[in-house]
């Protein structure tokens, strides 16, 4: 065994050179980078996959806020409607209602639809389906048109709006008459708004009476008899409202003003603000509303 062959030279070989080393570390980051590489791809590719779906959940969001303010100012508006239209609603004077209640003439139902008054004798077979003015309590009406009831055989049912607004109440002619069964020939009339709603149902009546209201609705071809009655003093439902309502009416309609008579004087209810000052007094007024609208009424016996 020479020298090189010793000990020494067997530790030697035995011994990785610098350049191995330095290769071995090489080959083991270029793994570590190539795993880096493929974990960034990975996460990359997934949040790419997730892209989508983030703005799924993102709108989904966004849509359901918008509903949600949506929503809530709907309800909001109802809630208002509601306490609105149940806030300052005028109610009947109590002297005017109590002689009515009173009046042994007058047999008078309370039902959850409307205020029946009918004659205790005498009943003509015509009746009047009267719907009140805005927030306007029905028994307010009860005064002015007991005279219908009492003398001219003419039996009233004073409606009972929904909200106490008859725009809101959509309820068919036939929900009211069918309060007074005995009636076969029906007059359909109203007061300011109720007048105006009265107007869409007139159509299923046989006459139609507005009381300081006009048309919205066209029904000049109808040839139905229309009575309107206004007062000189309605600062509410002025002259120049009704005669630009006159064109939606048949050409013989017939127009009566009341001298003296404001908008509040077709009730028992107090005075309103805008309108004009009465100089009727309440008796008259409802001698001429019962001389008139008995008219009316008996021209369809």
């Amino acid at each position: 065994m020479t020298l090189a062959d010793g000990p020494d030279a067997a530790d030697t070989a035995r011994t990785p050179d610098a350049a191995d080393t330095t290769a071995s570390a090489a080959g083991t980051t270029g793994t570590a980078d190539a795993a880096d590489a493929r974990i960034a791809h990975t996460a990359g590719a997934a949040e790419t996959a997730d892209a989508p779906r983030k703005k799924r959940r993102r709108g989904r969001r966004i849509a359901a806020w918008v509903f949600g303010i949506i929503g809530g100012l709907i309800l909001a508006a109802i809630i208002g409607i509601l306490v609105w239209s149940q806030v300052g609603v005028a109610q009947a004077e109590p002297e005017p209602l109590a002689a009515v209640k009173a009046d042994d003439r007058i047999v008078i139902t309370d039902d959850s639809a409307g205020v029946v008054l009918e004659p205790a004798s005498g009943a003509t077979g015509v009746g009047l389906v009267f719907i009140p003015g805005g927030k306007v309590d029905a028994w307010a009406y009860a005064a002015k048109l007991s005279g219908l009831v009492a003398e001219q055989g003419v039996t009233v049912v004073i409606t009972k709006p929904w909200l106490n607004l008859a725009f809101f109440d959509f309820r068919p002619l036939d929900s009211f008459t069918g309060l007074a069964p005995e009636v076969d020939t029906w007059i359909v009339g109203g007061h300011s708004l109720g007048g105006v709603r009265s107007c869409m149902l007139a159509t299923q009546a046989d006459a139609l009476a507005l009381f300081g209201s006009y048309c919205s609705t066209d029904l000049s071809a109808s040839g139905l008899p229309v009575l309107s009655i206004s007062g000189s003093e309605d600062g509410l439902s002025t002259q120049e409202d009704i005669q630009s309502g006159k064109p939606l009416l048949p050409s013989d309609a017939e127009f009566v003003e009341i001298e003296g008579a404001s908008h509040s004087s077709f009730g028992d209810y107090g005075l309103q603000a805008g309108d004009g000052t009465p100089t009727i007094s309440d008796e008259s007024m409802t001698d001429q509303l019962t001389e008139l609208v008995g008219g009316l009424a008996a021209s369809l016996q």
